[in-house]
Formats: structure tokens, C-alpha cells, sequence
């Protein structure tokens, strides 16, 4: 299951770098995962400043 960004996302882009398969786009008002691209390994969820990113349901 991809994991998801909430609006606590503040687009710092620190997310982006870390992630492996380039799942995660910078969106007009916050990041975005691609559920078709997210291998779910969770780099980006102890990469995130603000706790943004958790496991989708």
C-alpha cells in the first residue's frame, strides 16, 4: 500500500530525494505520492520534517 502525504506538508522537497523510485511530485500546494510508483519502502516517511507522510489505508 503507498504511503500518503497530508496537508501538513509544507514542500520541502526532502521526501523527493530520498525516494527511490520517484514516486513523490511536488503538487500546487503539497507533495504527492504515486501509488503506482511507491515500492512502499518508507524512506521518506523518517525523512520528512513536519510528520507528513504516513502509511496509506
Amino acid at each position: 500500500m503507498a504511503h500518503v502525504i497530508s496537508d501538513k506538508c509544507t514542500k520541502c522537497g526532502s521526501c523527493k530525494e530520498v525516494c527511490p523510485s520517484e514516486a513523490i511530485s511536488e503538487g500546487s500546494s503539497k507533495c504527492a505520492i504515486d501509488p503506482d510508483k511507491c515500492v512502499d519502502c518508507g524512506l521518506c516517511v523518517g525523512e520528512c520534517p513536519v510528520e507528513a507522510i504516513s502509511p496509506g489505508a
